[in-house]
């Protein structure tokens, strides 16, 4: 069973074939005025790609994330007021590589009318993951490596560069400012995963979010679900993670605070059965930022929390 969607969300919810015609009758709706003469007002769809635009941006820049803390944007359904704040916008900032699966056709229709980017589509191919059990998709996921995530920096002030070009100076140096955070997060992410021993960097989590943090910091991965959270992991998926986790004594087990919680629970009891012991690490942060102001409220934040929770419970 999916993961339900909470009343207060469904009741905004309206079918997609109902949003693409509001969609094309608000068409031509973007903020009045020349740019030059205004703030550039950019819509996001999840939170990693809002920081990025609004620290990239700096005061030349409104964004407005779609998606807010522990929201799950492989099941997110645009909603009218979503349609509204798209069609105001400027420019328009996804991820890209499905992420963002049921906004696929709203994106595209958008598109006609204004700059619609995708953060990732400048990522050389090769240097994404696509393994056997993501039936022949790219990982999403791509901000868990901060090199790549670099590369979206990149994209995103070029976007911005095109809509407002008397600021692209502006914009390249907050992105080259930014660059320096990005090197810095990287090297402490590297130092402290190479702390826990090799046989114990093992990161066991609800969904397979994490592969190129995994391949980034030689830190292997086992995920309950695939690339996406549209299906839930089945007893088997539970039964065959329980086994290795007794098998190999790892000592913890994370949920995300995007996904439900049960399905890490199960596998702790399973393990119990099993005759072992695990326990759940600290939430970590996956497909969602955590609340503004919190730990993981920004890019920066999220990675330098996940890192120091896996730290704690498997060093």
């Amino acid at each position: 069973m999916k993961p339900r969607t909470p009343p207060s969300q469904r009741l905004l919810i309206l079918p997609l074939a109902l949003l693409l015609p509001l969609l094309a009758a608000c068409g031509g709706t973007a903020s009045s005025g020349p740019v030059s003469e205004r703030k550039i007002n950019a819509v996001a769809t999840i939170g990693q790609i809002a920081d990025i635009v609004g620290v990239v941006g700096g005061d030349r820049v409104e964004v407005v994330p779609l998606m807010g803390a522990g929201v799950d944007p492989h099941l997110y359904k645009a909603s009218e007021g979503d349609i509204a704040r798209l069609t105001d916008a400027d420019i328009v900032f996804y991820n890209g590589l499905h992420l963002e699966g049921k906004m696929g056709e709203i994106l595209e229709k958008l598109g006609e009318e204004r700059p619609v980017v995708a953060v990732t589509d400048r990522i050389p191919e090769t240097d994404l993951r696509s393994p056997p059990e993501f039936d022949g998709n790219h990982d999403p996921h791509v901000w868990f490596d901060p090199t790549l995530w670099g590369m979206a920096v990149d994209r995103v002030r070029d976007a911005l560069s095109e809509v407002d070009p008397a600021s692209g100076e502006t914009f390249a140096a907050n992105a080259a400012a930014y660059h320096l955070e990005l090197d810095a997060l990287d090297a402490y992410a590297a130092e402290q995963l190479a702390s826990i021993p090799e046989e114990r960097r093992v990161l066991v989590t609800a969904h397979d979010a994490f592969g190129y943090f995994g391949d980034r910091y030689d830190t292997e991965v086992v995920g309950l679900q695939g690339i996406s959270t549209d299906t839930e992991a089945g007893i088997d998926d539970v039964e065959r993670v329980a086994r290795m986790i007794a098998e190999r004594q790892i000592k913890a087990i994370f949920v995300e605070t995007s996904v439900p919680r049960r399905t890490v629970e199960a596998v702790q009891l399973a393990v119990r059965d099993a005759g072992g012991e695990v326990f759940i690490g600290d939430p970590l942060y996956s497909d969602a930022l955590g609340d503004q102001g919190g730990p993981g409220g920004t890019y920066l934040g999220m990675v330098r929390s996940n890192v120091d929770a896996i730290v704690a419970a498997l060093r």
